[in-house]
Parts: structure tokens; sequence; C-alpha cells
């Protein structure tokens, strides 16, 4: 490779790293975040679950409740999570509904899920706060995994 090629190439790198900070900093600077991808809500949705922050014990999922504009914690939003048992049954012991506290923070603790014949084990959970446009997805720990952090990113309305 001649001294050309090389300063040829050198640019070239030079310019994709500039252009990966400035779509960073694009980012940033226009404060969003990207929206959590919504998953199937699937049959077993009821609305009113009581009010309670856990359903059981082994995993812990917990995080903050954000809005796409400004990345933000939303205060006051409302999670509600449905999961099947350790036996794979849809129940209502598993059903719970929880407020995020003033910064958006949630946690909620609930049986490890049991696998519901044809799809691996998964808890739903539907996330609504005023403004937004609502969330419904499911979240897939993995075998023997006892916590999950994350944050939900809600779309404005």
């Amino acid at each position: 490779m001649g001294a050309m090629e090389r300063g040829v190439r050198l640019v070239i790198g030079s310019l994709a790293l500039g252009l990966g900070t400035l779509s960073g900093s694009a980012l940033l600077a226009q404060g969003t975040c990207a929206v959590t991808p919504p998953d199937m809500e699937g049959p077993f949705y009821q609305a009113g679950a009581p009010d309670r922050a856990a359903t059981g014990h082994g995993l812990v999922v917990a995080g903050l409740v954000r809005s796409a504009q400004g990345c933000a914690g939303i205060a006051g939003a409302r999670l509600e999570w449905w999961s099947a048992n350790r036996d794979g049954r849809y129940d209502d012991a598993h059903r719970a509904a929880q407020t995020a506290d003033a910064s958006g923070r949630f946690r909620y603790e609930t049986d490890p899920p049991g696998r519901y014949p044809g799809r691996p084990p998964h808890l739903h959970v539907r996330v609504t706060a005023p403004g937004h446009r609502a969330l419904v997805t499911q979240l897939y720990p993995k075998p023997g995994q006892a916590a999950l952090d994350i944050d939900f990113v809600l779309a404005r309305d």
C-alpha cells in the first residue's frame, strides 16, 4: 500500500469517526431516546390487577420509565405485569400493577416465569403515562437469571 492510499484511508477513517461522533452529539442535543419496541399482548391480559410490587421471589425487574422526548423519567407512570407461574399457567397470583415513583423508577419481584407451551419463559408488561402512548411488551429472562435492569421508553402522543 502506497503513501497516497494510506493517506486516503486515514482521511476516510477520520471522516467516518467524525460523522459518528457528530451523529451521537446530534442525538444528545435533540434529547431523544429510542422508544422501547412493543411486543404482543397475548390473550391473558386482564385490567384491574392488584396494586403490589411483588408476586413471588427469585426474579427482580427494576429500572426507569422514560419519555422518548427528553429521556427524562416519567413520574407516576403505571406498570401492569402478568406472567405464567412456575408450572407455565397464567394465574391471578402473578398479576400486579404498580406506580413508578417521582423519578419514574420501579422495582418488581416475581417468581421466574414458567414455560408456557410453545413459548420461551417471559413476562408481560403494559406501561402507561399521561401524554404518552401505551407500551405493551415482553421480557425474556435467561434461565437462572435473578435480575433484569431495564428502562421502558414511551413515545409521546
